[in-house]
């Protein structure tokens, strides 16, 4: 052979891939496929993840917290100042702000599983700015319904799902306490936002205070902007619907039960302060407050109960929770002066604070393929958002508008919603973990 020919065969090997790999073992079109298990595992601690935290607070506290505040506004509009419409009417308004927050998931979720977050972040909160300074100018029902129901709803929906998607992507053995501390900002929102809406409108009239609202929004927006940052997305775009989704049935039972529970502690959210005012049990400037006692006393119940849920798992935290819940509801029938309303306020408080913060981890516990955690969360809470756009209006009507009102079927049909709900998360729990007593689940 030529040494023209050994070069040219030597070049041509090098040329082409080789079929052995380095211990000379075939290398099989299969074995090329082959692709990493998946993704690394959360560091679960650390500056960026805590960071995360720390956005997902600011999350919460203008969207979840702007939401608690609802009551405030619930009370202001049935004393007819800015419009005359029903209780059920005005819970419209609520509801449909709440619902939205949770049906949005089902385009932001696959939105953030194709890794947009930031995208989501800056949309969502120019939304839920833009929807308060609209609603300073107000001065119909339908107005207020587009601008505080619409165009809130939908920035905050665009904002929350991304959040309670991400948080468990940088968390394993700390998730409960991590999601606890992050919606913790709701509770936070919900005592700043009713006491600075409360004490502006009286001096500087509701068109100002309802912008000091928003101004605080804007700035406090800029934190997750800034540091919230994605750490997995599906290497290829995935469905907006998980359509398995709706074949797993403990995710699809807790979907329900978090509809259901979701009804109930509407009740809470719309009528904490106007009940012990129409009742004569506070005056009015004390019903204003029961909103951020409220909120104050779920601080704790966002962030004590996840973070036992660490250790003995997220459904036998829940389950007690939201049973104890539902007695402290029935518990309002009971109530005859301000120290008692002032007590149902904190432990309502405390109990309701379980029911945002926990589903999220919940519903990431039933989500196998993490990737596809945005998109089942989204699909989660589109589900449950039903019992929010339910709860308002529905307890609106039971309470009716003749003097007196209803108020004991009100509270009546709040528990019971609370307790069916319970009774589904302990099915829930038997489908995952059987009827072992003693095991995390």
């Amino acid at each position: 052979m030529s040494s023209d020919s050994i070069i040219d065969a030597n070049e041509k090997e090098r040329r082409e891939p080789s079929n052995e790999n380095k211990i000379g073992t075939p290398v099989t079109p299969e074995a090329k496929d082959v692709q990493p298990a998946g993704p690394p595992p959360p560091p679960n601690g650390g500056l960026t993840a805590w960071l995360q935290v720390a956005g997902g607070f600011m999350i919460f506290f203008n969207t979840w917290g702007l939401i608690n505040t609802f009551a405030v506004f619930q009370t202001y509009y049935e004393s007819g100042a800015l419009f005359t419409q029903s209780s059920s009417n005005i819970s419209w308004i609520g509801s449909i702000q709440c619902f939205l927050l949770q049906l949005t998931g089902i385009v932001a979720g696959p939105i953030y599983d194709r890794g947009y977050l930031r995208l989501l972040l800056l949309t969502g909160s120019i939304m839920v700015v833009l929807g308060y300074m609209m609603l300073s100018l107000c001065h119909e029902y339908w107005q207020a319904l587009l601008a505080q129901a619409i165009c809130v709803g939908l920035g905050s929906g665009l904002l929350f799902t991304p959040t309670v998607s991400l948080l468990p992507t940088w968390f394993s053995s700390h998730i409960g306490l991590a999601v606890g501390i992050a919606s913790s900002g709701s509770s936070l929102g919900g005592v700043i936002y009713p006491i600075v809406l409360y004490r502006l409108i009286g001096p500087i009239g509701f068109p100002w205070a309802v912008r000091t609202l928003a101004f605080i929004a804007l700035g406090t927006f800029v934190i997750p902007v800034i540091v919230m940052k994605q750490r997995i997305k599906p290497p290829k775009p995935r469905a907006v619907i998980d359509r398995s989704a709706f074949t797993d049935l403990p995710y699809m039972s807790f979907a329900i039960a978090v509809l259901i529970v979701f009804i109930g502690n509407s009740v809470l959210i719309f009528y904490i302060s106007y009940y012990p005012i129409n009742k004569g049990f506070t005056n009015s400037s004390l019903g204003f407050y029961m909103a951020a006692i409220f909120n104050a006393a779920s601080i704790f119940g966002r962030i004590a109960p996840n973070a036992v849920s660490d250790r003995i798992g997220v459904f036998n935290t829940f389950v007690p929770m939201a049973l104890i819940l539902s007695i402290t509801m029935f518990c309002m029938l009971g109530v005859t002066n301000t120290a008692g309303m002032v007590v149902e306020a904190i432990v309502t408080g405390f109990f309701s604070g379980v029911i945002v913060a926990l589903p999220p981890v919940c519903f990431a516990m039933l989500t196998q393929n993490k990737a596809l955690i945005g998109t089942r969360i989204g699909q989660g809470f589109a589900i449950g958002g039903l019992g929010l756009l339910i709860g308002g209006p529905s307890a609106g009507a039971i309470l009716g508008t003749n003097d007196p009102l209803n108020w004991t079927g009100l509270w009546v049909y709040g528990g019971v919603a609370v307790a069916v709900a319970g009774f589904m998360l302990i099915g829930v729990r038997l489908m995952k973990t059987g009827p072992k007593l003693i095991v995390k689940a």
